[in-house]
């Protein structure tokens, strides 16, 4: 049976999310506290896979999940879900909005609701938990006098709704959505279908121009850059010469030609690069009319078996103009290769 690690405790959107994808069928879900727990689990074998948080599309990445996803043993990204963020104010029963003095909840979580929260309860003290469920579970143990969390969670925790549906909105804006990616050690990345992502991470020197040349290596051929976030890299930031880790997501597979011309330019270029996973996209959040399960195909082009979209022209090796060894050429082909095979991230 196969063990999943999530971001719990239980009724978190983590697990939600998890529960959308086809790999929790049949398998043994392990709440753990963290992202950071979760991802361990993978590396030091409790756990096959772990489903964590991503991406948000109000608060933007997740800065915990990016730094662990750099560190050792290698992690990949086999697949993701989306899922459609509600917030609730919850509190134990008989309590009035006049009676909350503390309200807790996940970083993210306050961070949606943060002008709800100064308008309706300006007295109140606002701390952060592991988890929007531990919030919630933290109001059910008495230890604060509300949550921000999942609706779902006043059920599992006997609490009432206060207030529901309190995201903040800014002018039309929809409601946020949270991408969730299911990653396990590093092996042979899913195979393509029509509709792919490929997420990666480099590092530059520090001089003008650094960015702009990985930037362009996507844009000569063709790949289409959806993300682009900076970390700083851990122990190596000083105040004078700051160096980062660029997290990219990109549409494509690692083994379409374009995609795997794109990363070997970028291993060729950058300091070091880490290939975090090749896996199916997925447009429909869950908990929306239409959805389904992630992780199924999408229609694959006519004439075109494997599921791969003819690649665009590529230039002949521009990079030699720039002084770049044959060596390098070699060693880039040979780290593409083994990414292709799941050898190497």
């Amino acid at each position: 049976m196969p063990r999943l690690a999530f971001l719990g405790p239980r009724a978190t959107f983590t697990e939600q999310a998890l529960l959308s994808l086809p790999e929790a069928d049949g398998a043994e879900l392990l709440p753990c506290t963290g992202v950071s727990a979760a991802l361990a689990a993978v590396r030091d074998g409790t756990a096959d896979a772990a489903c964590v948080p991503f991406e948000n599309s109000v608060e933007g990445g997740v800065p915990a999940v990016m730094d662990a996803l750099v560190a050792d043993p290698p992690l990949v990204i086999v697949r993701e879900a989306q899922v459609v963020v509600r917030f609730a104010l919850m509190a134990r029963a008989g309590t009035a909005l006049a009676d909350i003095r503390s309200v807790a909840s996940h970083p993210h979580g306050e961070a949606q609701t943060r002008m709800w929260l100064r308008d309706n309860l300006p007295h109140a003290t606002v701390m952060m938990s592991s988890s929007t469920a531990e919030a919630a579970a933290q109001v059910a143990r008495g230890e604060v006098d509300a949550s921000v969390s999942a609706p779902v969670a006043a059920t599992v925790h006997g609490l009432e709704i206060l207030a529901d549906d309190i995201a903040d909105r800014f002018d039309d804006a929809a409601a946020a959505i949270t991408r969730f990616v299911l990653v396990r050690p590093a092996g042979p990345p899913p195979a393509p279908t029509a509709s792919d992502r490929t997420t990666v991470a480099a590092t530059t020197e520090n001089r003008p121009g650094a960015l702009l040349g990985v930037l362009t290596e996507l844009a000569v051929r063709g790949i289409d850059l959806t993300r682009i976030e900076s970390r700083p890299i851990k122990g190596r930031s000083g105040s004078d010469s700051p160096e980062y880790w660029f997290h990219l997501d990109c549409t494509g597979h690692v083994a379409q030609p374009a995609m795997g011309e794109a990363l070997a330019a970028l291993h060729r270029r950058c300091t070091e690069v880490r290939y975090l996973g090749s896996y199916p996209r997925v447009a429909t959040p869950c908990g929306t009319p239409g959805a389904a399960r992630s992780g199924g195909a999408a229609a694959v082009p006519a004439g075109n078996p494997d599921g791969v979209p003819p690649a665009p022209p590529v230039p002949a090796a521009p990079e030699a103009l720039n002084g770049i060894s044959e060596q390098r050429f070699r060693a880039a082909a040979e780290w593409l290769a083994d990414v292709r095979a799941g050898r190497r991230t």
